[in-house]
């Protein structure tokens, strides 16, 4: 009797591991051409659509639109600010655009931010209300691309950039500023603009002088000193960005100074790890050469700025000081800029006493623990108008809030990329820290003044990097176990998971768009919110 044996089956194809696979997918969207152009389209893309879809509701003056809007307007027609009768914004609103007067208005901020608006009322017309906030919309979708551009200085990852920068398309924070004609958002574009040019300028200048040391090394020259390099055009076009953030805010000043000192800095470290033998003394000398390729340059922009101000004759203060002009030394100073400088003092001093109580307002200890964010537009419909089907009423909100999820990681993030660059000294993280620490920490300084969370839509790009450093080190690389990459990695993408549909749950208080009073309810998870 014989028998005969199955034949085996084949052994099955023996797959990768999902982290591998995922691995080797990142490292094909890294290295892919297309790819270099096409993730920051995407992000700008879905930004643009964020901010700028149904754009022009609420068609009312909202919140701080009240100065900013009238402001920008007048300002584009008279060259200075000028005053409004009472009830104006509904006027307005309602077309009355032409009702300012001749008497100037006392404005505490400088001019380019109300230009840029008035350029886009100019654009639109002055009665639409996309065009008060077209300016607006622009700049935070295009802080959406300057912020990949950082990223990608920081990382040369076309995946780390798209996080980054993907987050802040999508976070509510930045959407809502926006979408609400302030100055905020413009602030933070210049900001960010003069950040990607300090970056650019740290590549460049630290490359040419290793070339130009291993030259004179090449030559024998011992390196007693460093050479001073005066060409640095990426610096000077940072000293533009930042002139023209303080002509948005002053508070752009704090974010020159920190990145001068940066920059001054990192040629001190670069010129000691190239063996200059008097490195202190070296950096000096080109610490003075960078503040003179960075400063005067920023304070010749943002006197530009004021050229409507310093051309009329009807700007607040534009006389103040004629019949008591300087004397001494001070007296050969241009008597408009005299009275320039009083205006300066005069705003300073305002700003300064400004500590009245307001429903919305939060100090800035608050800011990390998001207590107070702030409402920007209210508008209630009863059930059966204009298609609301909620027994309570609906309600639409224009709400100043990060996702808060992304906030608080943030706000973690910053911590740990603070411990995490200490260990490794990675000068990555220290221009993160050097990001949030100008533009949070000198808030710290003014407990008494009227402040309020919405400020901190200048914290947040830096928060956000924090977040795409703390999530890229939590992925993992092959030097990890895999045990350990694989749980770091689920982490990450349910992080993410999390993050886009807390940001979903929320937009629509993000773009005043009506919902059931039901639903509005559903987010009120801390009792100082909505």
């Amino acid at each position: 009797m014989s028998s005969t044996a199955e034949p085996l089956l084949p052994p099955l194809p023996v797959r990768p591991r999902l982290d591998v696979r995922a691995d080797a997918l990142l490292r094909r969207v890294n290295t892919l051409p297309a790819a270099s152009w096409i993730a920051p389209l995407i992000v700008t893309i879905l930004a643009g659509i964020l901010r700028f879809w149904n754009l022009g509701h609420p068609h009312a003056i909202v919140f701080d639109e009240t100065y900013y809007v009238k402001d920008a307007w007048s300002q584009w027609n008279l060259g200075y600010a000028a005053t409004w009768p009472d009830g104006a914004d509904q006027r307005f609103a309602d077309g009355e655009t032409g009702i300012y007067g001749t008497e100037p208005s006392f404005a505490v901020h400088p001019p380019l931010g109300k230009f840029l608006i008035g350029a886009g009322m100019a654009l639109f017309g002055p009665t639409s209300s996309f065009g008060w906030r077209f300016a607006v919309a622009l700049a935070g979708t295009l802080a959406v691309l300057v912020l990949y551009a950082i990223a990608w200085q920081l990382s040369r990852s076309i995946v780390f950039s798209t996080v980054a920068s993907g987050l802040m398309a999508i976070d509510g924070l930045a959407i809502v500023m926006s979408r609400v004609s302030i100055l905020d958002i413009l602030l933070t574009l210049f900001v960010l603009l003069m950040v990607w040019f300090v970056l650019l300028d740290r590549r460049a200048h630290l490359d040419r002088l290793a070339r130009t040391m291993q030259r004179r090394d090449a030559a024998g020259r011992a390196p007693w000193w460093g050479p001073v390099l005066w060409w640095r055009p990426w610096l000077f076009a940072a000293g533009i960005a930042g002139g023209a953030a303080c002509g948005v805010k002053w508070s752009g000043a704090w974010v020159l100074g920190a990145l001068g000192i940066y920059a001054v800095i990192s040629d001190a470290l670069a010129r000691r790890r190239l063996g200059v033998f008097f490195w202190p003394m070296d950096a000096v000398r080109q610490g003075a050469a960078t503040f003179l390729v960075f400063v005067p340059v920023a304070v010749v922009v943002y006197l530009s700025t004021w050229i409507g101000w310093l051309s009329s004759d009807g700007g607040y203060g534009r006389h103040a000081v004629d019949a008591t002009p300087a004397q001494g030394f001070w007296s050969w100073v241009p008597l408009p800029l005299q009275n320039l400088w009083h205006y300066h003092e005069t705003i300073y001093t305002a700003t300064a006493q400004i500590t009245s109580s307001h429903p919305y307002a939060s100090p800035a200890w608050q800011w990390p623990l998001l207590l107070r964010p702030t409402s920007m537009y209210v508008g209630n419909t009863a059930n059966g108008v204009d298609g609301c089907v909620s027994a309570r009423g609906c309600i639409e909100i224009l709400y100043s809030m990060p996702n808060p999820i992304l906030w608080w990681l943030g706000v973690l993030a910053v911590l740990w990329l603070a411990v995490h660059g200490v260990r490794t000294r990675d000068w990555r993280a220290g221009i993160v820290l050097v990001g949030v620490g100008s533009t949070y920490v000198p808030w710290l300084f003014y407990p008494e003044r009227t402040i309020f969370q919405f400020y901190t839509v200048l914290i947040l790009p830096f928060l956000l990097l924090a977040v795409a450093f703390a999530l890229r080190t939590l992925w993992g690389s092959g030097r990890h176990a895999a045990g350990s990459r694989l749980a770091g990695r689920r982490i990450v993408l349910a992080t993410a998971a999390i993050v886009l549909a807390v940001s979903v749950f929320w937009y629509p208080l993000w773009a005043a768009i009506s919902v059931p009073m039901e639903f509005y309810w559903m987010h009120n998870w801390l009792r100082g919110w909505v």
